[in-house]
C-alpha cells in the first residue's frame, strides 16, 4: 500500500506574496531581465497607442476630444485619491504581511467606491461649469472607474513588489487592445454627434480588463480588514503621496482647465491632442523603467553606494531613450502631425513644438520621485510640490491670455525655472549628490541637442510640409530623417571624452542580460 503522505500537495506558502529576501540575492540581473521583458512588451504597446492614435484623431474631431478633456481634467484629479498612495507603500515597505495588505485592500475599495459617488453627485456642477450638459453623463459613465481601480490596487502592487514585470506588462498589453478595439468600435457604429463616448467606453474598457487580468495574474486573495493591523505609518507614507500627486496633477492639468473654461472645446481639443502625442512615446519609456528601477531602490535604501549606482543606470537609461525622441519630434513636427492626425490638426504645430522644452526636461522627471518614494520621505515631496506647483499654475494663469499656444509657452518658463532647484531640494539628506544627475543626463542631452540641431539644418533644405503633399511621401522624408537622426546622436553619443566608457556600460549590461538568473 503505498505512503498516502507522498500524494499530499506541498502546502502553499502564506508569505510567499509579501517576502523579498530571494529577489535581494539577484538583484541587478532580475532588473534588467524585467526592464527589457517591460519594454519589449511597451514598444508593441507605444505602437498600438500610435496606430489608434492616427485611427481615431481621423474619426473624431478636435471638439470631440476636448469634450472628453474637460471631464477627465476633473475627475483624474479626484481619482488620484483613489489608492491613498498606498500602491507605494505595499512596494516600498522593507516587511509586510497578509493582514496588512487585507487591510489596505478594503481601504481602497471602500474610498473608491466613495469617490465614484461623489463625481455623479458632481457631475451636474460639471457640466455647469463648463457650460455643457453633454459633461454630465460623461462624468457619471468615467466615475466607474475609480471602484474598478480600487479592486486592483493592492494586487498590482503585490505584483510589483515580486518584480514580476512581465505579468504586469501582458496585462498592460492586453487592456489597451481591448480598451482601443471597443474605442474603434463605439466610433464607427455611433451618431456621429455622440462619437466623443467612443474615448470614454475606451477609458473605461481599460480599466475593467486591467482589474480583471490583475486579479488572475496575482494568486493573493484579501482578507478581511483587521483593526490594529500595524498599517498607520503606511497610511502616513500613503496620504503625503496621495497629497503629492493630487497637486501635481491639478498642476499638470490647471492648462486643460483654463483653456477649456476661456477658450472652448476646439483648442482644448489642439493642446491636448499635441500634449498627448508628444507625451505619448516618453511614458512608453519613463512607466516600464520607472516601474523595473522604483522596487529595485526600495529594496537597496540601506546600501548607499549600490543604491546611487543603481539610480545612475536607470536614470541614464530613461533619458538616453527619452531626450532623443524628444528632440527628434521637435525638430519634425510639421511632417508627424500631418502624418499621423491630419490637415485638419497642423495648427496645433507651433503648441507641439513649445510642449517639447518641457517635455524634454520631463525625461528625467523621476529623478526625484525615485529619490522621495524609495526612501519613505513623501512628506518632503508633498511640501516642495507645494511651491513648485504655486508657481506653474500662476503661470498657466498669465499665459492663458494668450490662449493655447500662450499656455504652452508658460509652461516651458515655469519648468526652466523649477526643474534644477527642486533636484538640489531632493538630493539634500541622501546618498545623492548633483553630480550623479549630470552624470546619468549629461552625454545623452548634448548629444541630443547637437543631433536635432544638424537635422534642423538638414530639414530647412527641404521644402515645407503642407496637407497637398501626399502622405506617402511625408511617411518616407519622416523615415529617412529618423535614419539620419539616429545616425547623428550615436555619433555625438559615442564621440569623445569618455565615449569607449559609454559603449563598455552598454556591453555590461548585454552580458547580465545573457546571465542565466539564480534560483529562488
Amino acid at each position: 500500500m503505498s505512503d498516502s503522505t507522498s500524494k499530499t500537495p506541498p502546502t502553499p506558502d502564506p508569505d510567499r506574496y509579501f517576502r523579498t529576501d530571494h529577489i535581494e540575492a539577484d538583484l541587478k540581473s532580475r532588473s534588467v531581465r524585467s526592464g527589457v521583458v517591460t519594454m519589449t512588451t511597451q514598444i508593441a504597446k507605444f505602437i498600438l497607442n500610435l496606430g489608434s492614435t492616427a485611427v481615431l484623431a481621423r474619426m473624431l474631431s478636435p471638439a470631440d476630444y476636448g469634450l472628453v478633456a474637460m471631464v477627465t481634467t476633473i475627475t483624474s484629479f479626484v481619482g488620484n485619491f483613489k489608492d491613498l498612495g498606498l500602491s507605494q507603500a505595499t512596494v516600498q515597505r522593507s516587511e509586510i504581511n497578509h493582514s496588512q495588505v487585507s487591510t489596505l485592500f478594503w481601504i481602497n475599495v471602500g474610498f473608491g467606491s466613495a469617490i465614484m459617488v461623489v463625481v455623479m453627485i458632481l457631475s451636474p456642477l460639471i457640466a455647469m461649469f463648463y457650460g455643457d450638459g453633454r459633461l454630465t453623463a460623461l462624468a457619471v459613465l468615467l466615475s466607474t472607474g475609480f471602484f474598478v481601480g480600487g479592486l486592483s490596487v493592492q494586487h498590482q502592487s503585490l505584483l510589483k513588489r515580486q518584480m514580476r514585470f512581465g505579468d504586469i506588462a501582458k496585462i498592460d498589453l492586453v487592456s489597451s487592445i481591448i480598451g482601443i478595439g471597443s474605442g474603434i468600435v463605439a466610433a464607427l457604429i455611433l451618431p456621429n454627434e455622440y462619437e466623443y463616448w467612443a474615448l470614454a467606453i475606451m477609458q473605461v474598457t481599460v480599466g475593467i480588463v486591467t482589474a480583471v487580468g490583475s486579479w488572475l495574474a496575482c494568486g493573493w486573495r484579501p482578507g478581511w480588514f483587521v483593526r490594529g493591523a500595524g498599517v498607520r505609518s503606511m497610511l502616513a507614507f500613503g496620504g503625503y503621496l496621495a497629497g503629492f500627486n493630487a497637486i501635481n496633477y491639478f498642476t499638470r492639468n490647471a492648462d486643460y482647465i483654463l483653456i477649456g473654461k476661456f477658450w472652448g472645446a476646439i483648442p482644448l481639443g489642439l493642446y491636448t491632442k499635441a500634449y498627448n502625442l508628444l507625451l505619448l512615446p516618453i511614458t512608453q519609456i519613463n512607466t516600464p523603467i520607472g516601474a523595473v528601477a522604483l522596487p529595485a531602490l526600495c529594496r537597496l535604501q540601506d546600501n548607499p553606494e549600490r543604491y546611487r549606482s543603481f539610480y545612475r543606470m536607470g536614470l541614464r537609461l530613461a533619458v538616453s531613450l527619452g531626450m532623443p525622441v524628444v528632440a527628434f519630434l521637435l525638430v519634425t513636427a510639421d511632417e508627424v502631425i500631418l502624418l499621423l492626425l491630419g490637415e485638419k490638426w497642423l495648427s496645433a504645430v507651433p503648441i507641439f513644438q513649445q510642449l517639447a522644452i518641457p517635455s524634454f526636461l520631463g525625461t528625467f522627471n523621476m529623478a526625484t520621485g525615485w529619490v522621495y518614494t524609495s526612501l519613505g520621505r513623501t512628506d518632503r515631496q508633498f511640501q516642495v510640490n507645494v511651491i513648485i506647483s504655486a508657481i506653474t499654475v500662476a503661470s498657466f494663469a498669465i499665459g492663458v491670455r494668450w490662449g493655447a499656444l500662450g499656455v504652452a509657452t508658460a509652461f516651458s518658463c515655469s519648468v526652466l525655472i523649477t526643474r534644477i532647484p527642486s533636484i538640489i531640494h531632493c538630493y539634500r539628506g541622501t546618498p545623492l549628490q548633483l553630480q550623479d544627475l549630470w552624470d546619468a543626463i549629461g552625454r545623452p542631452a548634448m548629444a541630443a541637442i547637437a543631433a536635432g540641431f544638424v537635422l534642423a539644418v538638414v530639414d530647412r533644405q527641404l521644402p515645407p510640409v503642407t496637407g497637398e503633399i501626399p502622405l506617402i511621401f511625408v511617411g518616407l522624408r519622416l523615415v529617412g530623417e529618423a535614419a539620419l537622426y539616429t545616425l547623428f546622436y550615436g555619433g555625438f553619443w559615442l564621440a569623445p571624452p569618455n565615449g569607449k566608457q559609454a559603449i563598455s556600460e552598454m556591453w555590461q549590461i548585454r552580458k547580465t542580460l545573457k546571465q542565466k538568473p539564480k534560483s529562488e
